[in-house]
């Protein structure tokens, strides 16, 4: 057996989580499946691979506890959140943050984004209260 460093090197850097949670149509809080996760998360696969994007882990979750942001994913080690709704954000997202490591504010969660209006607004560019 081999010997684990003290502060092993991460196996997969980074790691994309896309939520897959599916709640019944009825819910209040929505449920990104319902959002076209699904589908999101094997285009964002497939084009990874497209890209020749290597030592990344591209993963379905379970709920992130955002389904009113839905669709969600959280790009790690950073902790970075995304809302997406189009292939042409999972392409954004796959080229800046990804390759060019550089984050996409557009897209981007801010931790007190809670409500469908504070997505929609970062969508549009413009802040919540506008």
């Amino acid at each position: 057996m081999s010997k684990v460093p003290a502060e092993p090197k991460m196996f997969y850097e980074p790691h994309v989580f896309l939520c897959q949670n599916q709640r019944p149509a009825d819910h209040p809080r929505g449920c990104c499946r319902d959002k076209g996760s699904q589908e999101m998360h094997a285009y964002m696969k497939s084009r990874a691979k497209e890209l020749g994007i290597q030592g990344t882990r591209i993963n379905q979750s379970g709920c992130l506890e955002r389904c009113e942001m839905g669709p969600t994913m959280v790009i790690y080690p950073e902790g970075v959140w995304y809302t997406y709704r189009t292939k042409e954000d999972i392409d954004e997202i796959l080229q800046s943050h990804l390759i060019e490591g550089k984050r996409v504010p557009r897209l981007q969660l801010a931790n007190e984004d809670k409500f469908p209006k504070d997505r929609e607004a970062r969508l549009a560019g413009k802040s919540a209260a506008e």
